[in-house]
Parts: structure tokens; sequence; C-alpha cells
């Protein structure tokens, strides 16, 4: 069972998300089109599980499966599609066996990436509501300390409700 803890904000995590988005870029070759830094680590002075999520956008989505050893090589764990349809990812943990890396890679036009960069974008233009995630996850961590299925779930609906505005805010509800 993990330990379900939020840290306050480093600046650290910046650069883990970008010595570790070259070491993926190079595992999956030229097929990347970029790597994203997103979930809360990339939202600047807010708490967060210190998991750094890297969104790998890829031309070819099938070509992925290709690069299953590369991305071992680096200590990351091959999950599949893992219950959403269209995606690759990956997990890594240290030698501890604390997770550190969550690895979602799409295809380039999926709707998925959209998403994801909206919320990360939303967050970063509206602090209060940045401050108002933070509050929440703090309170959640405490309350489901060892609850990861009810840390996620009390998150969800104010999760589904900033994804909103922010697609709204970008243009494309």
């Amino acid at each position: 069972m993990r330990q379900v803890q939020v840290h306050p904000p480093n600046s650290r995590w910046s650069e883990d998300f970008t010595a570790e988005a070259a070491r993926i870029a190079l595992a999956l070759g030229d097929n990347v089109v970029q790597v994203h830094h997103i979930g809360s680590t990339a939202i600047p002075n807010i708490y967060a599980k210190p998991v750094i999520d890297l969104l790998v956008e890829v031309n070819d989505i099938n070509q992925v499966d290709g690069c299953n050893v590369a991305m071992i090589s680096l200590g990351y764990e091959v999950m599949g599609e893992f219950g959403l349809p269209g995606r690759r990812y990956f997990r890594k943990d240290n030698a501890e066996g604390d997770r550190t890396h969550h690895a979602h890679t799409f295809q380039t036009g999926s709707f998925e990436i959209v998403r994801h960069l909206a919320f990360r974008d939303f967050m970063i233009a509206h602090p209060d509501c940045a401050q108002q995630y933070s509050d929440l996850k703090r309170a959640l961590a405490a309350e489901y300390a060892e609850d990861i299925d009810g840390y996620m779930d009390g998150k969800d609906s104010f999760v589904k409700a900033m994804e909103q505005r922010a697609l709204q805010w970008r243009g494309r509800a």
C-alpha cells in the first residue's frame, strides 16, 4: 500500500522533468514530437505528490510498443493502454520502491493531449484555482493517508470541473 503524501512546491521538479524528458525522447527516438510536463508538479507554487508526470506526444502510437525494452532500460514498467484506449503508459519507481515518474504517451491529435495541457495551462494562468487545488490535495492527503483510491475519488469532481473550465478557457469546449 502506497502512502498518500503531498509535498510543498519544489523547484527541482522542473529540473527532474527536463532530465527525464531528454532520456525518454532518446529512448523513443524520432517518433517523439514533444514531451510536456503535466500534473501538479508542473503547476508552480502548489503542493503535489512528488511524482513527475510526462505527456509524451508521438507521431505513431503503435511504434511506441517497439520501444518497450528501451523504456525498461530506463527503469520503467510497461503498462500498455492501462484503461485509456490509444495511450501507452509507463511508470517508474526509485530503488526504495517510491513512485517517481509517470509517462503518458499519446499520438498527436489525441484529445487527451488537449485536455491535459488545457488543465495545466489554466491552473498556471489562474493561481487562485491552483491554490484551491493545492488546499484540497493537502486535506485529502491528511484524510486518506493510506487510501490512494479515497484520495483520487476526493479530487475527481474538482478536477473535472476545472478541466471543463480549462477547455472553455482554451476555447475548445
